[in-house]
């Protein structure tokens, strides 16, 4: 599969965005989606996840609660709407994907990922 981030911009603190990843392939039903952040100097880290029917989140405490991660399998379609965003938020986002166990919140876990967007939340 083949992932395409997009969405991200920059947002006064408090503010929101969506992030959407889009996905190639007729088999998007069939993967665990997830989403990353790195910010400049830190390895990158978990922010959400969601498996194959949608039935099922998992989310970093940082972000519990105003980050919610869906899914539209008929669209191909994931995304992250961001609330309530902080500074500290600020970092590239990428999409991720995976076929197999269910959670997975390591990057070595995702076999797939999306080209990054970034995300600037100022103060």
């Amino acid at each position: 599969v083949q992932l395409q981030a997009y969405g991200g911009g920059l947002v006064q603190a408090g503010g929101s965005l969506r992030l959407s990843c889009a996905a190639s392939g007729r088999t998007f039903s069939s993967y665990i989606m997830g989403w990353f952040r790195q910010a400049p100097g830190k390895e990158r880290e978990f922010v959400a996840a969601m498996n194959w029917s949608g039935a099922n989140t998992y989310y970093s405490d940082s972000v519990k609660g105003r980050f919610t991660i869906s899914r539209d399998n008929a669209k191909n379609t994931a995304y992250l709407q961001m609330n309530n965003l902080r500074p500290d938020d600020t970092a590239v986002y990428y999409c991720a994907a995976d076929i197999s166990y269910w959670p997975k919140r390591l990057p070595n876990e995702y076999d797939y990922w999306g080209q990054g967007t970034q995300v600037t939340v100022s103060s």
